[in-house]
């Protein structure tokens, strides 16, 4: 796509063929940035047995054995098999619905389709949803509240956590070394 930006017009109309083109397939989908998930209608007489679901890390078949799939494509990023799951449900209609949850490998990645030879959408638009601290690694936790932390204390003109830490050091040099000037002394 050019680096020009749309008009309100032009903007309507990509989502529109976006989400006609998504209604058109044969299945509903919905991310996270963490996951996927997708669900397909299927006859409510069927059972698990009637089904062919085989997720591999780049591809994913997904039908009803002896037709042909629903889905059959290389996926456009990897997935953890193990982590990937699938159920057959009941719907309230009579119909069964089959929910397929693939765990993504980058956790950090929106995915522009289920398959590469599906229509793509725009995740430039992707609004995500407020996660919550306990949803994260500990590593990436301990950056956030670190950063919230931070912010804080700016926003009361106390220093950071770094600030702070240099400032300690500073302390504790000057607690060893009474005979030396900090005075005139001044911290970048």
């Amino acid at each position: 796509m050019a680096d020009k930006e749309l008009t309100k017009e032009e903007e309507a109309a990509a989502r529109t063929k976006e989400a006609e083109e998504q209604a058109a397939l044969p299945y509903k989908w919905a991310q996270a940035i963490g996951d996927l998930d997708i669900t397909v209608e299927v006859p409510g007489n069927l059972k698990g047995k009637d089904l062919n679901v085989d997720i591999k890390k780049k591809k994913l078949v997904l039908g009803i054995k002896g037709q042909e799939p629903i889905i059959n494509g290389d996926l456009p990023h990897e997935i953890h098999v193990d982590e990937s799951t699938w159920t057959l449900t009941t719907s309230p209609s009579g119909t069964k619905i089959l929910e397929l949850h693939l765990d993504k490998v980058n956790k950090m990645q929106w995915w522009e389709h289920v398959i590469t030879t599906a229509p793509k959408i725009d995740v430039t638009k992707i609004q995500p949803e407020n996660s919550k601290l306990g949803d994260l690694d500990g590593e990436t936790r301990g950056m956030v509240e670190k950063m919230m932390y931070d912010q804080r204390q700016k926003e009361m003109g106390k220093p950071t956590s770094d600030e702070q830490k240099k400032l300690d050091m500073l302390k504790k040099f000057q607690d060893q070394h009474p005979e030396l000037d900090f005075s005139k002394a001044k911290m970048n």
